[in-house]
Order: structure tokens, then sequence, then C-alpha cells
């Protein structure tokens, strides 16, 4: 059996049906050996980038390992920003690159490079096979290593002779891990008695807590002790349904307006998340002065890791909050049962007239020209077919979009990790692949939508009725507000204008560029065009872009 044939098998035997990736020369024995597995189909797509990106969604979607192949030092080196954002995702992956021939190594060959070295940093483990013997044995490492501990890419350089060697070695299925463990009894007891006589506890979840299945124990628990539940301010999921009473917002990406959200809180519970992600130094820390803090996570290597809490517990997230229950539940005197009550009670209250205010803005703004954004958010809610999917990088309109769209399941919902942009339009195409039977609505700006465009290609060529949404402001609106930002952080009193954040002059077309690449269009520019264009473009079957003129930054 030559390597080729090893890594293909290998594929099979962890339940790999899709591939994806940009062609390359050195990639040639995995191509030419894709006619004898027609149950793994490779998705192509037009530059690394974008291949990488649409696995790491499809592993979040699907909840198997993504694979990718990609072409050498130059495409290794594309795709390094979205191997970025697949790592700070958690998307177990097998990354791939043809390397050049071994015996060319000392000869500087076309393209050579060191691809263990570039790919180490923003992964779990990078290796090459150095010969075909070593082809079933690293693979099996790597779907292993891929989803051991807290989930992540891992890379493996596959050399062109190495692949066409002959060896003894037999692909290896993999084990049956069970990798999760049950939280030590002492350490939810501990926590129980905090939160018996917490006055106001509020939760925060991160993406594990959707990623390992807790939602529907998070929502009891949170029933059960009265508490608020925020989301971080990057997430990749729904952890909790929007339309809660409990549910607020993202929380923002500075310690002090962490602390400023929180308010009064007086026991802040942490669950499955990297904790926190800033964009800004602040000198307090993100937590109300006084708070307890306890951080809950599912393996040891996140806990405590950039926070002190009071009190640390590791164990399956699912486990660790019906134990809470059960044990507050039994412990809960008359009057804590009443404060629960009236917590539920007041945080009911809240959840209406935050839907208030959000409908009250959107009748303000309703019909402004260019279209508002909360009157975008109105019109894209009244237009999703049942059971769509929301593939969201609306950054700056983001906000209203959490008050507008209700998700109620973590597969409703996929948002982007890391901070690098052009996510949302590569991973709505590994979304649709993983999810084939469901509607697909990504909603992206014209600045993000640039990083990643010749995804437009890959859905036509792969029949992915996908709607892409493109807010189109003609601007970098969310660099302009955070050099407000920085102009007042750093007492900084200039009035010069935005340097180089404008993207009119010329206007970029994306009808066109669609049109360009297979992809019918629509351009709305009157705010009472945008459902109509919408439910027109899922009624297509095909997939389409809805370029809407929206309001810039005044």
């Amino acid at each position: 059996m030559r390597g080729r044939q090893v890594f293909m098998e290998s594929l099979l035997a962890h339940g790999v049906e899709r591939i994806f990736g940009n062609p390359g020369t050195t990639e040639s024995p995995l191509l030419d050996s894709l006619a004898a597995y027609p149950s793994i189909r490779y998705v192509t797509a037009l530059q690394e980038s974008i291949a990488l990106c649409a696995a790491s969604y499809y592993a979040q979607a699907s909840g198997k390992a993504g694979v990718v192949s990609l072409h050498v030092a130059p495409g290794l080196g594309n795709a390094i920003g979205m191997l970025y954002g697949a790592l700070r995702s958690g998307s177990p992956m097998v990354v791939t690159a043809g390397q050049q021939d071994t015996r060319l190594r000392l000869d500087s060959p076309v393209l050579g490079h060191d691809l263990v070295a570039m790919a180490a940093p923003v992964t779990k483990w990078s290796v090459q096979v150095e010969r075909a013997d070593e082809m079933a044995p690293i693979l099996r490492r790597a779907f292993k290593v891929a989803h051991d501990g807290h989930p992540g890419p891992v890379f493996v350089a596959l050399p062109i002779d190495v692949m066409e060697q002959e060896t003894a070695s037999q692909p290896a299925a993999p084990a049956s891990l069970w990798r999760a463990p049950l939280p030590d009894p002492r350490g939810i007891a501990e926590i129980a008695t905090l939160l018996l006589n917490a006055a106001k506890p509020v939760i925060v979840v991160g993406d594990d807590v959707a990623r390992h299945g807790a939602v529907p124990d998070l929502v009891r628990f949170a029933e059960t002790v009265g508490a608020s539940v925020w989301c971080e301010g990057l997430k990749l999921h729904a952890a909790f349904p929007t339309s809660h009473p409990s549910a607020r917002l993202g929380l923002p990406l500075d310690p002090a307006s962490i602390a400023k959200a929180l308010g009064d809180a007086d026991l802040v519970l942490l669950l499955g998340g990297p904790f926190f992600e800033h964009v800004w130094h602040a000198d307090a820390g993100p937590f109300p002065k006084g708070a307890k803090v306890v951080h809950i996570e599912p393996t040891a290597e996140r806990l405590a890791h950039a926070i002190v809490p009071s009190i640390g517990l590791v164990g399956s997230l699912p486990h660790a909050l019906a134990g809470l229950v059960e044990t507050v539940t039994a412990s809960g005197t008359a009057d804590f049962r009443t404060s629960v009550t009236r917590r539920n009670a007041a945080l009911a209250d809240l959840k209406a007239k935050e839907i208030a205010v959000q409908k009250m803005r959107a009748e303000k703004a309703w019909d402004r020209d260019p279209i508002s954004m909360p009157r975008v958010m109105a019109e894209i809610r009244a237009a999703l077919p049942p059971k769509a999917i929301v593939v969201d990088e609306s950054i700056t309109a983001s906000i209203d979009l959490a008050r507008t769209l209700d998700f109620e399941n973590p597969s409703d919902y996929y948002g982007a990790r890391g901070g690098g942009i052009g996510q949302g339009i590569a991973g709505a195409l590994g979304v649709a692949v993983a999810e084939p039977g469901r509607p697909v609505l990504c909603i992206t700006g014209d600045g993000s939508a640039m990083y990643a465009i010749q995804s437009l290609w890959t859905a036509a060529h792969a029949g992915l009725p996908i709607v892409f949404v493109i807010l189109a402001n003609r601007e970098y609106r969310i660099l302009k507000h955070n050099i407000d930002v920085y102009r007042q952080k750093f007492e900084i009193s200039s009035q010069e204008p935005y340097a180089h954040m404008d993207l009119g002059g010329p206007a970029l077309g994306f009808v066109e560029m669609a049109a360009g690449m297979g992809v019918a269009g629509t351009r709305v520019t009157k705010p009472g065009d945008v459902a109509d264009a919408i439910r027109r473009a899922f009624a297509s079957g095909k997939p389409h872009v809805v370029e809407i003129a929206i309001e810039a930054k005044r």
C-alpha cells in the first residue's frame, strides 16, 4: 500500500466525508486518489484561506473534524490568518499541505519552506510525515490531538515522494475515547453554598456550553438560581436561548466596560470559555468590586488561566450544572426560593423593556435613508424562513442583530472568534455543507466580505443555496469606532478625519462581483424592499447576494 492510500484509508477510518482545499502540484497524490474514494467529496475553494475557514465552520456545525488540503508554503501562508481563527474557535481540524519531494530538501526548491515551523504557532501540533511507515500513526494521533482537551487544528505536511512510498503500515480506526470527567462533589457543594447566599448572581457563558451540549442544563440552572446570563463578546455559538427572560447581550471587550455591564453582581459564574478577550487595557479588573468569582471548565488547561476565581471546578458541564441544580434545590430555604422567584420576575420585566426599547429604536429610524441598522435587522427577521441558520459577521450591526433576532438552539447561529475578518462569508460555506437541509443566511459587512469574496464562486460551484446579505456602508465602521476610543483613552485631542477607512471611490459593486462568479444578486437601497429581496433569494434555491446600502457612521 502506498502512502497516499494509507492517507485516504485513514480518512475513511475516521469518518471523513469532506476535504476542503485549493489544489496544487504537490497535492497531486491526494487529488489523483479521490476517484477511488467517492464517499469523500472535495470542496474546491479559489484561495487557501477560504478552504481553511470553511472547514473550520464545517467542524463546528457537523461535530466532525474538518480536513483541509493546502498548497506548500505560499498556500499555507495564505491560510495562516484563518488558521489562527480556527485555533481561537476550538475547531477540531486536520490541516494538510503538500510538501516538495524530500530529495530536493537541500536544493531550495520552488515554493519550498519549513511548513512545520510555519504552522506551529497556530496549531496544537505540527508535524511532517518523513516516511510512509509514519503515515498511519501520525494521522491517528492528529485526529486524537485535534479533539483532545480544548479542540483545535493540527497540521500535517505531506511530501510528494512520501505519498508514493510503499509501506506495510495499515490505517488504524480511532479508539472510543470518553474524555468528560465528572466534577468533584466537594466543588459542587462549595459552589452551591455561594449560590444559596448570593443576592444577585450572574452567569457568563462561553462556546463550550453549546459545544458540550449543556444548553438545556444551563437554562434549568439559570431559572433555579434566578441569574441573568451574558455571553462572551466574541462568540461562535449561541450558548443560551436569546429569547429567554434571563438572556442578556454579549459583553464588551474591555475590563472596565465588562464590570459596568455586570453591575452590582455579588457572584459571577463563568462557564466554558477563555474569559476574557480584551481589545483595550484597563487598570481595573472585569468583575464588580467584592463579587465572588466561580470558574467551571470541561478541561483543566483553561481553568484559572487568565483569572483568579474564588472557586474553580473541572468537569463535564452538563453534569456540573445538573449537580448544582440538584444541590441547590435540595438545600434551598423558603427565603431562597422567594428570592429566586423575585429575581426571575425582575429579569422577565427587564427583558420585556429591552424588547420595547429596541422596537422604539427601530421605529425612530424606520424611514431613514440610507437604511438604518435597526430597520435592516427587523426586515431580516421578517424574511427568515423556518429553521434558518444565521452566520453572523455583522460587527457594528451585531448589537441590533442580537436585540432583534432570536436563536433558540446552538445550531441556529454561528459567529466569529479571534477577531480576524472575512470569516462569515467563507464560514457559511462550511455550515451549508454540514447542514444541507437547512436555509443558511450569511450577514456580513462590505469590508469583511472583501477578505473572502471568492467564497461566492465556491457556493455556485458546489451548489450551496446560501443567501449572502452584505451590509454596504462603504467604510470600515468598526475602525472608526475604535479610533474614537483610542483618542479618548490616550487623551488625544485630534479632530483629524478617519484616514483610509472609507471604501468609496470607486464604490464596491457586490452584485457585479457575484455575477462574475456565477451568483445572482440584488441591490437594495429602499428599506421596504429588504424583506422581499431576501425572501426571493431563498426561494430561488441557489446562492444569492443581497447587497443592502446602510447608513454610515456620522
